[in-house]
């Protein structure tokens, strides 16, 4: 177990909501008010020490047996506000999106498929009796989705080199309040509809914008760059403006300007074409 305690687990980026005590009812309130006042809480490398932990158990553990009843914790304008992790929901989640991913063989490899159909029947019961649950952390590997970038500012980017975030490593993140992020979502989903036939992106706008709606008007929206921060040098780290280029091509198609926002667009689609690019390297 120490050994892999002692590991980062990289590339894998994080778009979070943070929401008010008062969104929660009791007792879960009660649970997440003590928890905020704890003097050490967990980071997002801890939950992924766990996750990998118990994967290189045998019989591998695909989804945890219980929930965690662990979560973030953010200030917005001196209201705490937390992120409950729910690591077993989106293992259930993940799981359901690996048959697209994997051929059967390696994934039998990975996860053996009577460990998957168990997690696959447990969900379900789960499910019928929880018809209505989300959960507050979305992640994807190699990449930050361009539909992510369109809730944010340039001005809301926080980077922090390695000599100051501590042991972890470099951190890039966004932060802002969600009326910020669902007037920014609306006003690119009018852009892109006026300007351009639909597409993937306009459809993952939408998916995003339905998510958010789920949660608290008072939340804060962050989009962490997580692990992916190990696979960029510090110069690409401190030069990366990706939220920028967005904003900057949403509104030069608003203007009518095709050939600015081509050239935005090219260079987030070059910038993140060289970090995916990086998971077929030995």
């Amino acid at each position: 177990m120490s050994v892999v305690s002692s590991v980062l687990v990289p590339y894998t980026s994080y778009l979070r909501v943070y929401e008010p005590l008062a969104a929660f009812a009791e007792p879960e309130r009660g649970h997440w008010t003590r928890y905020a006042r704890r003097a050490e809480l967990p980071t997002a490398q801890d939950e992924l020490r766990r996750s990998l932990a118990d994967l290189v158990a045998t019989p591998p553990v695909g989804v945890p047996v219980h929930e965690s009843g662990d979560a973030f914790v953010a200030v917005l304008d001196g209201v705490v506000c937390v992120c409950p992790w729910r690591t077993r929901l989106r293992g259930w989640l993940a799981l359901e999106e690996l048959d697209g991913m994997f051929p059967a063989k390696v994934l039998d490899v990975v996860l053996p498929a009577v460990v998957r159909g168990q997690a696959a029947a447990d969900h379900q019961r789960w499910q019928r009796r929880h018809p209505d649950a989300r959960p507050w952390i979305r992640t994807t590997v190699w990449q930050v989705p361009v539909r992510w970038f369109v809730l944010f500012d340039d001005d809301e980017r926080e980077y922090r080199p390695a000599d100051e975030a501590g042991e972890d490593g470099p951190v890039l993140r966004y932060r802002t309040p969600m009326v910020e992020a669902r007037r920014r979502l609306a006003r690119a989903l009018r852009t892109l509809r006026e300007n351009v036939p639909e597409g993937p992106l306009t459809e993952g706008l939408v998916d995003v914008g339905r998510w958010l709606e789920e949660f608290h008007p008072r939340s804060l929206v962050e989009l962490d760059y997580g692990g992916l921060v190990h696979a960029l040098s510090p110069e690409l780290l401190a030069g990366d403006r990706s939220a920028a280029d967005v904003a900057e091509g949403l509104t030069a198609l608003r203007d009518g300007d095709g050939e600015g926002a081509a050239e935005a667009y090219a260079r987030l689609a070059e910038r993140w074409r060289a970090v995916r690019d990086r998971q077929f390297t030995n």
